[in-house]
């Protein structure tokens, strides 16, 4: 195990959910509304139907920095709740959605600066219009946005994203990929959390797969690019994409390069639950592309992340690899 130190834990994947959300009014059914509850708690609806009960830290500034108190966590970089992203919008509604929800954001980061971090959100179904709203992310200190492992269907490494990429990387902004709407939810029967615990990592797979495919590492060689959940199972099937590669002709022609060396230019934060589990993913991709994350608020999330993290490696690379990714030099004082 790797020696303590002073450094603080710099958690990368924890969520959070505004207040309230603009009036649902002429917008889409999937307007989402918060709904407070007797007991200081608030659901989010969505269609009518409640989606999630959250407490009050996911939204106030307070309440979260005691949170992380007690989960050891010194700096920690917040980014929408995935369901909010709505990549199923319209681009009107979608945009009106980013914007506000970059704007709650960037009030909660402000609020203490030296504490919290922030990625944000864009109208990723409209690529023209995403690209353009990253200067507005850029402008409200943010350092990237949240993206789901697909778009309403659309695989990541499609072409239609290229631009969004290109502007992302001449903005020196972050990408973090969630899994959002797994494949084969239909097949796993039971509690809707099973897809969270069986689909979602199987989506971030194909997510990668995607980018490995689309050569997005090498086309956009400054891009950084985190897949949340360890990569999910991405990193278990690179061997197997590996073959591919090597044989060859029409079949090898589907990854401009060997598939796990273009892996290794990804990040992957540390949500995965078992140390040998983690220490697998640094030893094949690179000690120097694991992040420390939570996955905050959820009831899966890692509990006391620096501490599960630190079995592996030690705090002061997982600090450095979160500012690598984040493209800072230091935390914000």
């Amino acid at each position: 195990m790797p020696p303590k130190t002073d450094v603080p834990t710099i958690d990368t994947h924890a969520h959070f959910v505004p207040a309230t959300f603009p009036d649902a009014r002429g917008r889409t059914p999937l307007w989402p509304v918060m709904a407070p509850r007797a007991d200081g708690q608030a659901a989010v609806v969505i269609g009518g139907k409640p989606f999630r009960v959250l407490a009050p830290s996911n939204w106030d500034v307070p309440a979260r920095l005691a949170e992380m108190a007690a989960q050891g966590i010194g700096h920690q970089v917040l980014s929408p709740m995935p369901e909010l992203l709505s990549h199923w919008f319209g681009a009107a509604d979608a945009d009106d959605l980013c914007r506000y929800m970059n704007d709650a954001l960037a009030a909660m980061v402000d609020a203490a600066p030296a504490r919290l971090g922030g990625i944000g959100m864009v109208p990723v179904q409209d690529p023209a219009l995403a690209a353009r709203r990253l200067a507005d992310v850029k402008a409200l200190g943010l350092r990237g946005v949240e993206l789901g492992s697909h778009v309403n269907g659309a695989p990541l490494g499609d072409p239609r994203f290229d631009e969004f990429y290109a502007a992302a990387e001449a903005l020196d902004l972050a990408l973090m990929v969630h899994p959002l709407h797994p494949a084969g939810r239909d097949r796993l029967p039971g509690h809707p959390a099973l897809a969270a615990a069986a689909a979602f990592p199987l989506d971030t797979a194909l997510a990668g797969a995607s980018l490995l495919a689309a050569g997005i590492p090498l086309r956009f060689p400054r891009l950084r690019i985190m897949l949340c959940h360890g990569g999910g199972a991405l990193p278990w099937i690179l061997p197997r994409l590996d073959r591919v590669w090597s044989l060859g002709g029409p079949l090898g022609a589907s990854f401009p390069e060997r598939p796990s060396e273009m892996a290794k230019r990804f990040f992957y934060d540390s949500v995965v639950y078992d140390p040998v589990t983690l220490g697998y993913i640094a030893e094949r991709l690179g000690a120097d592309r694991i992040v420390t994350g939570s996955d905050f608020p959820f009831v899966i999330q890692q509990d006391a992340p620096g501490a599960f993290a630190e079995q592996v490696l030690s705090a002061d690379l997982l600090a450095q690899n979160a500012l690598a990714f984040l493209g800072l030099d230091a935390l914000p004082a």
